[in-house]
């Protein structure tokens, strides 16, 4: 590991000699003995990468918050609400007992119900974990390459669309990225400096990471593989080199053991038949790589290429730290283009690759820097990552992103009269709707159906009552024959559509 460091000194030094270091000629005065605080204020005076840095968690904090409760929740965010309002013994017996998530995020919510039930509560955290995030991946470039790359990964996230519509969304995907983000900066300075304390950190993150997704034990996964295939060599000199990877392991396996029994359990009901929504094969790798680019194909191709870039940059001073960038990226890929045909799979599962990506990309900077000639050739990748997201950020905030069901509430409230039978297809959408409707205000008999039967019994039940019905492409999931589509087509007359969700009513 000594020549590891010796490398990665010599390397930030060819950094500051090379003219890339924006701090290059700048002292810092800090006398002798200061307290923490006045080295902390020094560093923001003096340091023009902390002021980047600032500079772009203020802009990430502007972008996830601004109109957090502009878009409605839509189904699985009211979700989120239904298991939040829970106990938090409660919360766990619904993961034990099929829950298809880990109940840390559904804890989180409980305690913050305490504020209220809004939209912008219930967001409040993924947000807040998403700015958060920014400062992390910044040190995860600095360790893994040098301040330059971090500041241009900080840069990618920050700016990056997909990551600010999830840290928009009351699910656990942003939080979950946090903590992964943290296991993923103690993992390389661990496979760096080989220290105990970071090894075990690793674990640790890991562990919260994946009590907040199950998703997340696929890059934990990859990690451990990593560290032991780039071992190899030492392993098979002495077997005892194996044991600090070993260690993050335990930690991991300790602090979530719990989990995985039950993950064990929810793997084998989620891959027993095959998936009715989700994308499968080739799309999940397409649409993955298209939507972490800032939802554009027209992005995914630079940035791809650039990625490829960094590999190479990075092969030539680091195999361990190219190979990083390589299975990181591809082994999980591989993994969901298997899986897609077990069990659903969406891009947003892999919300875990953005750090990677970035700073693969990221690292592509010494050809940026070999064509300007200039140290502040960063601040010029940085322009160009704001001015490759301006087309997405120009419309977001004004644009409706999700299921409309606020609007769509106060329509159906304007049309219902007391006796009426609202009617939802499928039945577990009524928890979106119930946010913003009642059907006690409104004197309605609210039911729930799946297929043509459900809808013909319901008929025969209230034969003389009016009734809507509403349906949201969710009804394919549950009823993929489309069963229940053709009864409402016979026997209903659709009324309107808004934002996904459309309106039948009784003929």
């Amino acid at each position: 590991m000594g020549k590891k460091q010796e490398k990665r000194a010599k390397r930030k030094a060819d950094v500051h000699d090379g003219g890339r270091d924006l701090d290059s000629g700048i002292s810092t005065s800090v006398r002798p003995g200061a307290s923490a605080l006045d080295t902390v204020v020094a560093s923001i005076k003096t340091s023009r990468y902390v002021q980047a840095l600032l500079g772009l968690t203020l802009a990430g904090f502007l972008l996830r918050f601004y109109n957090l409760a502009g878009n409605s929740l839509w189904l699985d965010e009211a979700a989120t609400l239904t298991f939040a309002r829970q106990s938090l013994l409660g919360i766990w017996g619904s993961t034990a007992g099929g829950e298809f998530n880990p109940p840390l995020f559904y804890w989180l919510e409980h305690g913050m119900l305490f504020f209220g039930e809004s939209e912008f509560v219930l967001r409040f955290l993924p947000a807040l974990f998403g700015v958060l995030t920014i400062p992390v991946i910044y040190y995860i470039g600095s360790e893994f390459r040098d301040r330059n790359v971090g500041l241009i990964a900080a840069a990618l996230l920050t700016f990056s669309p997909f990551h600010i519509f999830y840290s928009q969304e009351a699910r656990a995907y942003a939080p979950m990225l946090f903590f992964f983000s943290f296991a993923l900066l103690f993992y390389v300075r661990a496979n760096r400096s080989n220290e105990t304390r970071s090894w075990a950190l690793f674990g640790f993150f890991s562990a919260i990471a994946f009590w907040m997704h199950f998703y997340a034990i696929v890059p934990v996964a990859v990690l451990v593989l990593h560290a032991l295939v780039t071992r190899v060599g030492e392993i098979r000199k002495d077997v005892r080199n194996v044991r600090s990877p070993i260690l993050a392991l335990a930690a991991f396996i300790v602090a979530t053991l719990p989990l995985l029994i039950v993950t064990f359990n929810l793997f084998m009901a989620r891959t027993s038949s095959t998936p009715t929504f989700g994308m499968q094969g080739l799309d999940v790798i397409h649409m993955t790589l298209s939507q972490i680019s800032g939802f554009s194909d027209f992005i995914m191709v630079p940035f791809l290429l650039l990625f490829l870039l960094g590999v190479a940059y990075t092969w030539r001073e680091d195999r361990n730290e190219a190979l990083l960038l390589v299975f990181m990226m591809v082994l999980p890929l591989v993994a969901s283009l298997i899986l897609s045909s077990r069990m659903p799979m969406i891009p947003r599962h892999l919300i875990f690759l953005l750090p990677i990506y970035f700073i693969g990309i990221a690292s592509a900077y010494p050809g940026l820097h070999a064509l300007v000639r200039d140290r502040r050739a960063v601040y010029l990748a940085i322009t160009l990552v704001f001015l490759v997201s301006a087309p997405f950020l120009a419309t977001y905030y004004t644009t409706l992103q999700k299921n409309d069901w606020r609007g769509f509430s106060m329509e159906l409230g304007e049309m219902t009269g007391e006796g009426d039978l609202v009617v939802m297809l499928p039945s577990y959408m009524a928890q979106p709707l119930d946010y913003y409707y009642s059907n006690a205000t409104d004197g309605t008999i609210e039911l729930g159906a799946t297929t043509g039967k459900d809808l013909e019994a319901i008929r025969d039940w209230h034969p003389e009552q009016r009734a809507f019905y509403i349906v949201t492409w969710d009804i394919f999931a549950v009823d993929p024959t489309g069963d229940a589509v053709d009864w409402l087509n016979e026997n209903a007359e659709f009324v309107r559509q808004r934002g996904g969700i459309y309106l039948f009513v009784s003929t």
